[in-house]
């Protein structure tokens, strides 16, 4: 998944995100399948000035774990899969809910590209980050 998200060029503050929290590894093969909700560079962009710089600090690793792995769920999980109200529990320990009722939406980001497939699982892109309850 990481590598995808590498070759995809939109998704750099999420590959950063995922080398300071060490997760490239976890979400690397031959880990998996997983699938990633994964905010694009725009997306981390839009989180107010200077809170992305501050996550990736190493004080705040814990933190910033809990929001990357609030973006993915254990298994793939295929757009045909979703169902409206559906929810997934993330690799955080919380759900996402699933709303299908205005296009596809992941709590309230909207799938912008969906069924990304990679070698250890699938990328559905969103455009705001997801923030844990």
């Amino acid at each position: 998944i990481p590598s995808t998200a590498i070759a995809a060029g939109a998704f750099n503050t999420l590959v950063a995100a995922l080398s300071a929290a060490d997760l490239v590894g976890a979400l690397s093969e031959p880990n998996g399948p997983f699938t990633v909700f994964a905010p694009t560079d725009d997306a981390f962009a839009a989180l107010p000035d200077g809170l992305v710089t501050c996550l990736l600090e190493p004080d705040n690793k814990g933190a910033l774990t809990s929001i990357l792995t609030y973006h993915v769920v254990s298994g793939q999980v295929l757009s045909t899969d979703l169902e409206d109200g559906m929810t997934a529990t993330t690799l955080q320990g919380e759900d996402v809910t699933v709303d299908l009722s205005d296009g596809v939406k992941i709590n309230d980001s909207k799938v912008i590209s969906a069924d990304v497939m990679t070698s250890n699982g699938v990328i559905h892109v969103i455009d705001a980050v997801l923030v844990p309850p």
